[in-house]
């Protein structure tokens, strides 16, 4: 009897260590559509600025990015610019490495290499200061309302970018960078 409850405490914790395994592999995001596919995993911990350098999109912490100049820019050549939305893996807030394909919108370049930009959801959010409602556009396919996310900044890497949505037209552009300068303090330079 005591032989059974040691095999099973020992089949417990080798059951344990696989599932913990498993949830810090390194799973690559999914070129889809916006399937829920796992990404990188992350600190849990929203402390971390730039947990990796890699392609993945990676959530930055607001408060700690200082002078940001948000500028209209787009420009129709596959690359990521100010005033475009995007599609791009983005992770979930709860830091556990899951994550979806969404439209982002771009609202500043970080390097050759990397762009800031806030997320767009569809689920309504009038009335929530953390979110700006900026209508419909091309990026949703079904037409519907879209409201950026004011709170939360991501840094894409362009070989991250699953696909050039749309142009935000300058006047919403507009809009969405003086709400980020209120909320953040970044110059909303037009």
């Amino acid at each position: 009897m005591a032989r059974n409850g040691i095999l099973g405490a020992l089949a417990t914790f080798a059951l344990d260590a696989l599932r913990s395994a498993t949830r810090s592999a390194v799973p690559q995001p999914s070129r889809g559509g916006s399937s829920s596919a796992a990404a990188p995993p992350r600190d849990a911990g929203r402390a971390r600025l730039r947990p990796s350098r890699g392609v993945q999109t990676v959530e930055l912490r607001p408060e700690e990015v200082r002078g940001l100049r948000l500028s209209y820019a787009p420009s129709p050549d596959g690359q990521p610019d100010a005033g475009e939305v995007v599609w791009t893996w983005v992770p979930y807030a709860e830091n556990d490495g899951r994550g979806k394909d969404r439209p982002v919108l771009v609202i500043a370049r970080e390097s050759a290499q990397r762009v800031y930009a806030v997320k767009l959801t569809s689920k309504p959010k009038d009335g929530d200061r953390e979110f700006l409602s900026i209508g419909t556009g091309q990026w949703d396919d079904s037409g519907r309302p879209s409201w950026v996310d004011l709170d939360q900044l991501y840094s894409v890497h362009v070989e991250g970018m699953r696909r050039e949505a749309a142009a935000l037209d300058r006047e919403r552009f507009v809009q969405v960078a003086r709400a980020l300068q209120r909320l953040h303090g970044w110059n909303a330079g037009e």
